[in-house]
């Protein structure tokens, strides 16, 4: 058995939880939130047999689009707060798409 964990976009999240769910596969979404982009984030669980991991994997790439984003590249001191008088510079990044960890299970139990 795997456990799989999928760190995802909230857009995709629905989309996503959706399609697994429909081919009978259960997954726990947890919430969760990026560093880089500062954007919330969807982390899902899910735990299925060895011969379903390439399935999840599929469903995966199929709902997680990646997408070319626009971000501001604007700088936070240590207290927290960014500095409003610098000149911002822009950047781009691939985001989206899944970020996904397979894991053994060595033992599992539903009580």
């Amino acid at each position: 058995m795997k456990m799989i964990f999928a760190v995802i976009r909230d857009k995709d999240s629905y989309a996503a939880i959706g399609a697994l769910s429909e081919k009978n596969i259960g997954v726990t979404k947890l919430a969760s939130s990026g560093g880089f982009l500062r954007e919330g984030n969807t982390t899902l669980m899910i735990g299925v047999e060895d011969s379903r991991v390439e399935e999840v994997m599929g469903i995966l790439r199929e709902n997680c689009a990646k997408r070319t984003q626009i971000d501001v590249a604007a700088p936070y001191p240590i207290g927290g707060a960014p500095i409003w008088n610098y000149n911002y510079s822009t950047i781009q990044v691939e985001a989206g798409g899944a970020t996904v960890f397979v894991l053994d299970v060595s033992d599992f139990k539903k009580l």
